[in-house]
């Protein structure tokens, strides 16, 4: 005959495998419902408007402290605004992945990409004052004195949601590195782009998380440093 105690401790251990074992699957379906949500939280494509077609991602490596242009087949959008924006949030979205060699936080990161032909004109004000010299002697640069290198070149303006810049890590070279990416990666596939500009929620900032300058203009040039990757 099984001792009594013997009988207590075997259901004792039972009892505690069990709850282990509950303990367990729920933590895994918490896991899995994070996930999840990250995922959804993540703005991956825009409804495909075009066949998928190869573009040009110019990719950023915090270890190697470097951007290399990578090419991934895309179905975005036929108008020029849209298609910018839908690939500027593909290439954030990446960062986003396990093993990123850039990792940023998910969630919607741009809000919108306005295009404007350049140069761009100030406009014309009834008011006299307006027209009267500044009494300030030297003005602050404006997005008015940029013109084009050539005929037909634009002018990017990168409107950043504030929870992505309030989230992005903070630092000068990682912050340089985004801000690169995005100018390299607009560079390589839109051939008019000749200027970038970076507001957040439609107003300006002066940096983006406490140091890449956000008040400049950056030209749109090839930010790689590291050779092409597939």
């Amino acid at each position: 005959m099984i001792p009594r105690y013997q009988r207590i401790l075997f259901w004792s251990l039972a009892l505690a495998i069990l709850l282990m074992a509950a303990f367990l699957l729920h933590g895994c379906q918490q896991a899995r419902e994070k996930l999840t949500r990250q995922q959804n939280e993540t703005p991956l494509a825009a409804p495909a408007e075009t066949p998928p077609q190869t573009m040009h991602l110019a990719m950023a490596s915090d270890a190697e402290g470097s951007i290399a242009l990578v090419d991934r087949q895309l179905a975005l959008p036929s108008d020029p605004s849209a298609r910018a924006r839908a690939l500027l949030a593909q290439l954030i979205a990446e960062y986003s992945y396990k093993n990123s060699t850039h990792p940023l936080p998910s969630g919607p990161a741009i809000d919108d990409v306005f295009l404007v032909d350049l140069p761009l004109k100030r406009a014309v004000s009834s008011n006299p004052a307006d027209h009267a010299p500044s009494s300030q002697g030297n003005e602050a640069p404006s997005l008015l004195a940029i013109v084009p290198h050539s005929p037909g070149g634009q002018l990017a303006v990168v409107n950043l949601s504030s929870a992505f810049a309030g989230h992005h890590p903070s630092g000068i070279e990682v912050e340089t590195l985004t801000i690169n990416s995005i100018v390299g990666t607009l560079f390589a596939n839109f051939p008019r782009i000749e200027q970038v500009r970076f507001v957040v929620d439609g107003q300006p900032r002066d940096t983006l998380s406490g140091h890449a300058d956000l008040t400049r203009t950056y030209d749109a040039v090839n930010t790689a440093t590291a050779g092409a990757a597939h």
